[in-house]
């Protein structure tokens, strides 16, 4: 058979794919945000909510997702985004010891109880904002890496302009009332999955209680607000808020398998309803959705890449990442894969990216996943070069 690379981009047909991938053929498709529309039995007491797919971000849930109201401390889920952005990006490390100011150990609400003057490692100020919602601790992280609350707030406006939340505006970095802040279920439900993609999170967000300990040897003990996290199988993360002008509030997320939603109940009526509602929304969605795997990074393509002055001339790759389809259990999609070999030379790395793969799903581009080497290959030395143009000659 002519090898498809020598044209540099093929298609490969669902059935095709099917015998590449051991049997693995898609099922299901990303369906469309207008999945359900009303309560329908799943809400208990709750003015809003939304549920999403984490991996492709498709709603299967939503009611009054658009409706502006407060959300108290759920909007530290930004104020968490920025922290793990900082140190992403290298601007401040877990371990880095930050200074309390008067400001931020004067706040009230929930807290941490933090000494002013005292230095705090920054992975436990994050912690106790994750576990026990910790006002204190959000003034002191913001001072830190935005020199104020008030630029930090900016910060959190920027990111969320960015994440394209337009039903949401900041006015503190804690959640405290303020008639300038609001959010919605629909844009909570989305700052939450942009947090949740840093691992790091999920390093705080499972523990159940815990002593934080200060300066002075005095310790607060932590219990988490998540109640999910003990009570909903696969739930690992969320956070919690709660002022009158809001209600009872909740983001949070569940993950079985491959699959992980994310959920955002607003405006509910008690704690207990709040938690009630996630917890059927999570239950509708593991019994009604599902990811198939179509492209699995353990797994080679079919066909080999071409390579220039390597010592064999061509080599195995990989999906850089699993790719999975998601949608209604008992649903057929056509899927198909546009491979591109990027014709790199010799010598090539295990693990190098030379190439890309672009799944389509009923013929709708779906995701664009890098393909890697599967193996390392040196370059072809001169003895190589005589040995292979005389094996070409004896031809």
């Amino acid at each position: 058979m002519k090898n498809p690379f020598l044209n540099n981009k093929f298609i490969i047909s669902a059935l095709a794919a099917f015998a590449a991938f051991g049997g693995v053929i898609s099922s299901g498709a990303a369906i469309s945000a207008s999945a359900q529309s009303s309560p329908q039995g799943l809400l208990v007491g709750c003015k809003s909510a939304y549920v999403m797919d984490y991996d492709s971000g498709e709603c299967i849930f939503s009611y009054n997702e658009h409706a502006r109201m407060p959300i108290a401390s759920v909007c530290k889920v930004m104020t968490l985004t920025l922290c793990f952005d900082a140190v992403e990006e290298g601007r401040i490390s877990l371990d880095e010891e930050v200074s309390v100011s008067s400001n931020a150990s004067g706040m009230g609400g929930s807290q941490i109880y933090l000494e002013s003057g005292y230095s705090y490692p920054f992975s436990e100020l994050i912690k106790s904002i994750i576990v026990c919602s910790a006002n204190d601790s959000c003034v002191a992280v913001a001072e830190r890496i935005s020199g104020s609350e008030e630029q930090f707030v900016a910060d959190m406006n920027s990111k969320a302009e960015e994440l394209g939340l337009d039903n949401t505006l900041f006015a503190n970095c804690t959640g405290l009332p303020k008639d300038t802040q609001y959010s919605c279920a629909a844009d909570v439900a989305v700052m939450f999955a942009n947090l949740i993609r840093h691992p790091e999170y999920f390093n705080f967000s499972k523990i159940w209680m815990e002593d934080f300990v200060h300066g002075n040897g005095r310790t607060t003990l932590m219990t988490n607000t998540n109640k999910l996290i003990r009570t909903y199988n696969g739930c690992d993360g969320g956070k919690t808020g709660f002022t009158n002008e809001a209600g009872f509030c909740l983001a949070t997320t569940a993950n079985r398998g491959s699959l992980r939603f994310v959920c955002s109940v607003l405006g509910c009526d008690t704690s207990a309803h709040r938690f009630e509602s996630a917890s059927r929304l999570f239950d509708y969605g593991f019994a009604n959705y599902r990811n198939k795997i179509i492209l699995d990074s353990t797994v080679t393509l079919n066909d080999q890449f071409v390579l220039r002055g390597g010592k064999k001339p061509s080599y195995l790759v990989v999906p850089a990442e699993n790719c999975y389809i998601f949608g209604k259990t008992g649903e057929e999609h056509d899927v198909t894969f546009s491979v591109t070999d990027n014709r790199v030379k010799a010598p090539v790395a295990k693990g190098q990216t030379v190439g890309s793969i672009e799944v389509y799903v009923d013929g709708v581009l779906y995701k664009k996943i890098d393909a890697v080497s599967a193996e390392d290959v040196k370059r072809a030395s001169y003895a190589d070069r005589i040995k292979n143009v005389a094996e070409d000659w004896s031809l």
